[in-house]
């Protein structure tokens, strides 16, 4: 089977289609996958290249939730439809939130991430409709267009799928695929009383400041790790903690390794594929008390009100005194963490294609997993 599927270099979304695309392998489905929003670094280009069933096509349109984005939108439309073409796509996989209502010839899902609106509301604390203003309605008509012309619109927890029906449904139909991690790439090493977080520190989401803020008040340091330039060119600064800046994949898992605790006190995040990637390498996870993270954590995680500063000190420093309460609540996040298998994410969204092509007694379909 071939697919067509879109990815940016920028975050998150690259591991998650790395990962999808490794382990598609091993169902014969081939990628051709689409850069977005700039090219890929050369470690990353290395990272794709190790995949056999994987064709990359580099691109700089902008996203659309980058600033001015539509004219190179358009552009990236026709470019993906010229994909297509050449490589005979079964199925478009898009990783982004318009495109969907282009003239494809294959059915269409849409992953959806994370979204403006959504993440508006949940970092400013303001209804979506009294958030961003009228330079945001194009991005509001064509997500909502889009989506609701996709075959099928996908979120990696029902909490996110919820609030993108809320703000750009109905749609044709809707399902909750988990993200995951080949925890093969994390080990849990000798740990040191040290508090990590990762992740793009420009993002108010991430919610560091609020580590930066209570660091003073901890018995024990933290590290950082990220890009703190925006791709708008602005650069967050943090006192109290220490920066890591951008690290790639190897040198990130060290990082895990050796940390006691993951701090990700987010305001919004989807699903959170640096927690996971945390929770496999043995680290006790504090995140922010969220619906999404709440849904794929439960009981394996502590919680803080992303703005109660106090109780993030509290939890954090009562996790640094308290070695075996630590390493029990690592234990059960080891535990949680291990449940998210690419192998399991994979065969999801193979049914999900198979459905959509109504395939599902097509004897190329027949293969073991």
């Amino acid at each position: 089977m071939q697919l067509l599927m879109t990815t940016d270099a920028i975050g998150g979304v690259w591991n998650y289609s790395l990962e999808l695309c490794g382990a598609f392998g091993a169902h014969s489905i081939r990628v051709a996958l689409a850069v977005l929003g700039g090219p890929p670094s050369n470690a990353q280009r290395e990272q794709a290249g190790r995949l056999s069933n994987v064709t990359v096509h580099e691109s700089s349109f902008r996203l659309e939730w980058m600033t001015d984005p539509w004219e190179d939108l358009a552009r990236a439309g026709e470019w993906l439809l010229s994909l297509e073409k050449m490589t005979g796509a079964d199925v478009v996989h898009l990783n982004h939130l318009v495109h969907a209502d282009l003239p494809w010839q294959a059915p269409v899902m849409t992953v959806g991430h994370s979204c403006v609106l959504s993440w508006w509301a949940a970092v400013l604390g303001q209804a979506a409709s009294a958030g961003p203003g009228p330079e945001w309605d194009e991005y509001r008509s064509q997500v909502t267009r889009s989506l609701q012309a996709a075959s099928c619109v996908v979120a990696p927890t029902e909490a996110a799928l919820s609030e993108l029906d809320r703000l750009y449904g109905p749609f044709r139909r809707a399902a909750v695929v988990f993200n995951a991690r080949d925890r093969r790439q994390f080990t849990a090493g000798h740990k040191e009383r040290m508090v990590l977080s990762a992740g793009r520190l420009w993002d108010r989401a991430k919610n560091v400041e609020a580590l930066a803020s209570v660091a003073p008040g901890l018995s024990a340091p933290v590290f950082v790790a990220g890009q703190a330039q925006s791709p708008d060119g602005n650069t967050a600064t943090f006192s109290n903690v220490t920066l890591l800046g951008p690290l790639d994949s190897a040198a990130l898992a060290s990082w895990y390794s050796r940390a006691a605790i993951y701090a990700l006190p987010a305001r919004y995040e989807p699903f959170g594929l640096t927690a996971l990637e945390a929770a496999m390498s043995g680290c006790a996870l504090v995140l922010g008390d969220i619906g999404s993270l709440q849904e794929v954590w439960g009981p394996a995680a502590r919680y803080v009100h992303p703005e109660d500063h106090d109780c993030l000190r509290d939890t954090l420093n009562e996790l640094i005194a308290n070695d075996s309460l630590r390493k029990r609540s690592a234990a059960r996040a080891m535990a949680r963490a291990r449940q998210f298998t690419p192998a399991r994410q994979a065969r999801r969204y193979k049914a999900l294609y198979q459905d959509l092509l109504g395939l599902q007694d097509h004897p190329r379909w027949k293969k073991p997993g």
